[in-house]
């Protein structure tokens, strides 16, 4: 990103660890009951009672899951914890507490890191959850975001990936396919930029889709809405991998197969046309996209009449016998494998 040749830029070092941790965390607010001891002592103090506690831990690396070329570090803070607590909601739970730590080098400033901390703030008041401790280091790559999630709920109602029955129906909340493309957009206008800087792009046509890469949002909203309905679902996961990835994870742990209808993935009218711009199948992209942060779920078909009239869920399949596999049921109605074509986090290649 290019940087004003007059901004202030305070060394990592005149501060020190303690010093920077407490710097950047100054004005955390604890509101949690169940936060006894935020940040400030060896560790952190939580007291859930009668409930069970959920624990997730994601890792994000400078130059493997962004790019701070057109990564704005706000934005980044805030997508570091979208992503851990979106795990915390595909267990049914509400997420509760996270925990920061990053590796940094000395190519950044204090002032980049308050950047990345007021989206990590932003996040934490938006979703509810104190941040209650983490670590800072030193890097030679560039940044690392370490952020651990931490939440809560009731046994009866933890939701699995290996609950899944056959004739189960599969449901996913809101729209897919559109955090990929707008990875699409942002490198190729990052491509243009590289040939002739003063070419500014206009992204105003991609707005939702580069939202949805560039500031994702993790789906909260849908464990209160069937908790509301009265719907427990059988088995569920978060789409960060692409939703055919995301099938075979859930048909693998409940020993089930799926049929998929292609029809019914829902897809927003800018993936479509975004699709139809880059020459891309918007069902391949739907399928091996990724990084949705939606939530993929199956309920029992008794279940379906609750569900039904919600603009928020769509019914795209429905789960079968193994010995029937993992298909695509295309508009031709024809059945074609479904393979695991999502984001591969130990392949080198993999955007």
């Amino acid at each position: 990103m290019l940087k004003d040749k007059d901004e202030q830029r305070t060394s990592l070092a005149s501060l020190g660890e303690f010093g920077l941790i407490d710097h950047l965390t100054a004005n955390f607010k604890i509101t949690q009951s169940s936060t006894i001891k935020g940040i400030g002592d060896d560790a952190a103090v939580l007291d859930f009672k009668s409930k069970k506690v959920v624990v997730s831990t994601d890792l994000l690396v400078e130059g493997v899951h962004f790019d701070l070329s057109y990564m704005p570090l706000k934005h980044l803070g805030y997508k570091a914890v979208v992503v851990n607590v979106s795990d915390i909601y595909a267990m049914n739970a509400t997420a509760t507490q996270v925990t920061v730590s990053i590796a940094v080098s000395n190519r950044f400033p204090l002032e980049a890191l308050e950047e990345l901390y007021a989206g990590i703030q932003l996040a934490a008041k938006i979703y509810n959850v104190d941040v209650v401790g983490g670590d800072t280091t030193s890097s030679t790559k560039g940044l690392l975001i370490s952020v651990t999630a931490i939440g809560e709920i009731e046994e009866e109602k933890i939701t699995y990936r290996n609950g899944a029955k056959e004739n189960d129906l599969l449901v996913v909340s809101g729209d897919i396919g559109g955090a990929f493309l707008g990875l699409k957009v942002l490198q190729r206008e990052k491509s243009v930029f590289e040939v002739n800087p003063n070419n500014q792009p206009d992204l105003d046509m991609y707005s939702y889709i580069i939202e949805r890469q560039l500031k994702p949002e993790a789906r909260k909203d849908i464990p209160v809405l069937l908790n509301d309905l009265d719907v427990k679902p059988t088995a569920m996961i978060d789409i960060s991998d692409g939703l055919s990835s995301e099938i075979m994870h859930l048909c693998k742990q409940s020993e089930v197969g799926c049929n998929l209808y292609e029809d019914k993935i829902p897809l927003d009218p800018q993936v479509i046309s975004t699709c139809e711009e880059f020459n891309l199948d918007s069902t391949m992209v739907a399928l091996s996209g990724g990084e949705d942060y939606e939530l993929l779920f199956t309920i029992s078909q008794e279940d379906f009449p609750k569900i039904k009239a919600n603009p928020n869920l769509t019914v795209i399949g429905h789960m079968t016998q193994a010995s029937e596999g993992i298909h695509l049921i295309t508009r031709a109605n024809t059945k074609i494998p479904l393979k695991a074509q999502g984001w591969n986090a130990m392949d080198a290649d993999s955007e």
